[in-house]
């Protein structure tokens, strides 16, 4: 692609904080280079132009052997015929397999870009985005950008250009034939233009952010459906959520009926094209004699070229359309990303972080061996969520040696939560220092903290796969024997050995789970990602009380001597199972 998929988010300086991906760009990364769009090109310029050339030669064939000449004088025509009508079809299926595939290839390397600069982000600077309009952004809106190179330069290009070739062979048969051609395509690009902008126009606009919201309706809908049962809110809800379907709805419809009133208007013009070529050549038919200008296979063919032609430029108007449609997906494509990044958010720029940190600095790499954790300290450290105006907690101070169990209690509210993300770098911090046997924490590449530092949240995300999938995110080269080695220290042999193996299901979000297998499946991904300090967060707030400790005591035992374990809740843990405890200053 023409532009670095990995520009950055925010670097050090305040133009870079403040850059955010153009409308342009996107545009630019969804058209593929001029190397691979030229095939797609030239293989559907062939195609229409064997498709003009079909229509003339049969008009002049059928017409010419009408006339019972010698079987010699029809034989390039039918030669002409056969290649065309294979040509036709041949270029065509060319065209769409070459001009898809740099299409495709083009929209993954947009959609990788994204990701790229997204991933960063996650989670924190995304608390406030739609969960529903995000994945109709990177899904619909990506997939619309397709149509740029596909049904908006590509059909403009090949329609053209046979357009020209059609109106100067006509004009070298009969120039007012060819004149009318001329004049009729440029009041059919006039007038459809103009019609389906009057009745389209809006709905092109409209489209992908009415779809969005509808997928985000939806997918709220289907993620609340437990809790809108429980409370007697699903037919309220469903009725919203048919409102945006009716919306929809009705934008498409008007999308659909802007395209045809194009073709009604191109059609319509199409046969005037016909009406003047028959016009203007009858009166010239008679090759030969004082007035005659043409004989009657050319009159044919002048009859019968303007409905081909106009059968290449039908998708002129169209691509009109499709480029609005095509300028609102890029646009908000470009809005997926925030266009300014919290300050809270440790956002570095993607090159810098796989090297160093910041521009002139040299790369940091803590002197830690492998399975050993580092010495973490604290001091004096505050932090806050983005768009806050207070801190989340403030004036911590902690030392985490190796093989250390620390308790982090507090209040609801107090910033334990808040802790956790900064211990992993999701949140920035405001003051204070937090260091990494030695190292200030923002002087370590994101990626290579968080490969010491992990975090087990409140609510582990379970994908909708098999049980084998679930723990391979966290280490892609495990065996099988490995990871029921790892299920056999978290205390789930048992229970996988029930459910019928690795290949056992957990359902949409971990639904065929409980809460506490759950928190032992987040454990055993720490087991084979092998994080030196791992930090736990409310492990048992989807646990019963008589339950609670048994499950704590069998995370720390998993969790080994050598790894450092930061336990953060609010419910009481036996003293002899923490080394450390640190109380979180109550909210103001």
């Amino acid at each position: 692609m023409g532009t670095d998929t990995t520009a950055p988010l925010r670097t050090g300086t305040a133009a870079d904080r403040n850059a955010e991906i153009r409308t342009s760009e996107v545009l630019r990364l969804a058209q593929p280079r001029w190397r691979a769009f030229a095939p797609g090109l030239a293989f559907g310029l062939l195609s229409a132009m064997a498709a003009v050339t079909l229509l003339a030669a049969s008009a002049w064939l059928i017409t010419r052997a009408a006339e019972h000449p010698p079987i010699l004088f029809l034989s390039a025509a039918i030669v002409g015929v056969r290649a065309a009508a294979l040509g036709r079809a041949t270029f065509r299926y060319l065209e769409r397999l070459a001009s898809h595939d740099a299409a495709f290839r083009g929209l993954a390397d947009l959609r990788v870009g994204i990701y790229e600069r997204l991933v960063p982000l996650t989670p924190d600077g995304l608390k406030h985005t739609r969960r529903g309009d995000l994945l109709s952004r990177l899904v619909g809106d990506v997939d619309e950008l397709q149509n740029l190179p596909l049904r908006v330069l590509q059909p403009l290009l090949t329609a053209v250009l046979v357009c020209l070739a059609a109106v100067v062979g006509v004009w070298i048969l009969l120039p007012a034939a060819g004149l009318a051609l001329a004049v009729t395509l440029l009041l059919a690009f006039v007038l459809a233009t103009a019609a389906n902008s009057r009745t389209a126009a809006q709905a092109d606009r409209e489209l992908s952010p009415v779809r969005a919201d509808f997928a985000d309706q939806t997918l709220d809908f289907v993620g609340a459906l437990d809790v809108l049962t429980a409370y007697s809110a699903v037919d309220d809800r469903l009725a919203s959520l048919q409102q945006a379907e009716r919306r929809l709805t009705s934008v498409a419809v008007s999308k659909a009926r802007g395209s045809a009133a194009t073709a009604a208007v191109v059609s319509l013009l199409g046969g005037a094209a016909t009406f003047l070529a028959l016009a203007y050549g009858v009166p010239a038919l008679g090759a030969g004699t004082a007035n005659g200008l043409i004989d009657a296979p050319t009159l044919a063919m002048l009859a019968l070229v303007p409905i081909a032609v106009f059968e290449v430029f039908g998708v002129v108007p169209l691509a009109v359309g499709a480029c609005r449609q095509v300028s609102v997906s890029a646009a908000r494509v470009a809005t997926a990303v925030p266009a300014v990044v919290p300050v809270e958010i440790p956002v570095e720029t993607l090159v810098a972080t796989s090297l160093g940190l910041r521009a002139g600095e040299a790369p940091i790499r803590p002197a830690v061996m492998p399975g050993v954790a580092p010495t973490i300290e604290l001091s004096g450290l505050s932090a806050r969520w983005p768009g806050g105006t207070a801190d989340a907690f403030a004036g911590v101070s902690l030392v985490i040696r190796p093989g250390d169990r620390v308790q982090v209690t507090g209040r609801s509210g107090s910033g334990k939560t808040s802790l956790a993300h900064v211990l992993v770098r999701f949140l920035d911090f405001e003051a204070g220092t937090f260091t990494i046997d030695g190292v200030d924490a923002r002087r370590l590449p994101p990626e290579r903290l968080r490969s010491l530092v992990g975090l087990c949240e409140q609510h582990p995300h379970l994908f909708d796969a098999s049980l084998r999938q679930n723990l391979l995110f966290a280490r892609e080269e495990a065996t099988d024997d490995e990871l029921l080695r790892v299920l056999d220290r978290v205390g789930l042999s048992i229970w996988v050995d029930e459910r019928g193996g690795l290949g056992a299901q957990l359902g949409e979000r971990g639904a065929l789970v409980s809460g506490g297998q759950a928190q032992r499946l987040a454990l055993a991904r720490v087991l084979l990602a092998d994080f030196p300090v791992v930090v736990f967060d409310e492990p048992t707030a989807n646990v019963d009380a008589e339950l609670a400790d048994a499950l704590i005591t069998d995370l720390l035992r998993a969790s080994g001597p050598s790894r450092s374990v930061v336990l953060i809740s609010h419910a009481d843990i036996a003293p002899a199972l923490v080394g450390t405890q640190l109380r979180m200053p109550d909210p103001s």
